[in-house]
């Protein structure tokens, strides 16, 4: 049984119902449940939330919501590999028995269907735990600057001041969209960013976190920007 979980906890701070707050014409989550639901990898797609408005607009937009998440996994700290262990269990014990669980952020609008199927190729044909969405930096990390506390600059990596930048490593980030694993990688609690997990790589365009009215924004004007090519 492959599963999809959408985590959605009502409690998000930097932007205030972040989860269903409209973007684009409907709400965030939706754009997820829908990417779910048309990629056909899945038996079920389901949320995860401990918020009682979140749970049905999902409901509206297809998903399922069988249960509330406690509020001990609800908080700011909790993480992603926990909540998706928790919602396994639930499903175990009622008589469901899942084999392949894809994590699936509530904000991440630009996920895409054939991302999601290429997600679950992945992850079988690698025989991997996990295989994720990744995108690389846009600027080499090795001559990235800090800002020190007399308010003066510094690099990280000093011994890269002269090093041209197309001989420097090129370095990859989580693009937050999607996180295919298996369900026993899920429940023993492996580690995501390890050796036992594969890419999806994704190009920097389709890639943006959401975590400030500024991200917000630029997400809206590429959306619509990508809207308007297709």
């Amino acid at each position: 049984m492959r599963v999809a979980v959408i985590p959605a906890r009502g409690g998000s701070k930097r932007i205030p119902r972040k989860n269903i707050k409209a973007f684009c014409g409907k709400p965030m989550i939706a754009w997820s449940i829908d990417a779910a639901l048309q990629s056909g990898c899945f038996d079920r797609v389901m949320v995860s939330t401990d918020d009682a408005e979140i749970a049905e607009i999902a409901r509206q937009y297809g998903a399922a919501v069988p249960f509330m998440r406690p509020a001990a996994l609800s908080d700011d700290y909790t993480g992603t590999i926990p909540v998706i262990h928790h919602a396994i269990e639930w499903m175990r014990e009622h008589g469901d028995e899942p084999t392949e669980v894809c994590c699936v952020y509530a904000t991440a609008p630009f996920v895409t269907v054939a991302d999601i199927q290429q997600g679950l190729r992945t992850l079988l044909t690698e025989q991997a735990d996990y295989a994720f969405s990744v995108t690389s930096y846009a600027f080499p990390i090795q001559r990235a600057l800090r800002l020190t506390a007399d308010g003066r600059l510094e690099m990280f990596n000093p011994e890269h001041f002269t090093t041209r930048s197309q001989d420097l490593e090129e370095a990859w980030h989580d693009a937050g969209q999607f996180y295919w694993g298996r369900a026993e990688a899920w429940q023993q609690g492996k580690v995501i960013f390890g050796p036992h997990s594969v890419p999806v790589i994704l190009p920097r365009h389709r890639v943006q976190d959401i975590d400030t009215m500024e991200d917000w924004q630029r997400a809206e004007w590429l959306f619509k920007a990508m809207q308007a090519q297709t």
